[in-house]
């Protein structure tokens, strides 16, 4: 079984920036496609990021340029780092590790950009 902890998430002026952390106990965390969800308030989640097993990526049209999806097989930990952030930008970040054998979720973080 795999267990999900997100952390990093807090407020930031817009234009900061933050870097998420998903960190994974049990499983062979090399083998999963790893995912950054967000969902706000009233909107449906939505994928922001996707590194896969062999490192490939892609993002959400909107934070191309800005989030940067990374992935520590050694540390079973995968990344978000997300640069000039935007008020849209907020949101309950969340990680997720899918695989035919599973998916499995984080508890989710707050990603809060306001002055």
């Amino acid at each position: 079984q795999v267990q999900l902890v997100e952390s990093g998430g807090g407020l930031v002026q817009p234009g900061g920036s933050l870097r998420l952390s998903c960190k994974a106990t049990g499983g062979i965390f090399s083998i999963y496609v790893v995912n950054w969800f967000r969902e706000a308030p009233g909107k449906q989640r939505e994928p922001v990021a996707t590194i896969g097993s062999g490192g490939s990526t892609t993002y959400l049209d909107a934070v191309k340029g800005r989030f940067a999806i990374s992935r520590d097989n050694d540390k079973k930990t995968a990344y978000l780092q997300m640069n000039n952030l935007a008020p849209a930008d907020t949101a309950v970040y969340y990680c997720n590790l899918n695989h035919a054998s599973g998916d499995y979720w984080g508890q989710g973080t707050q990603v809060t950009v306001s002055s």
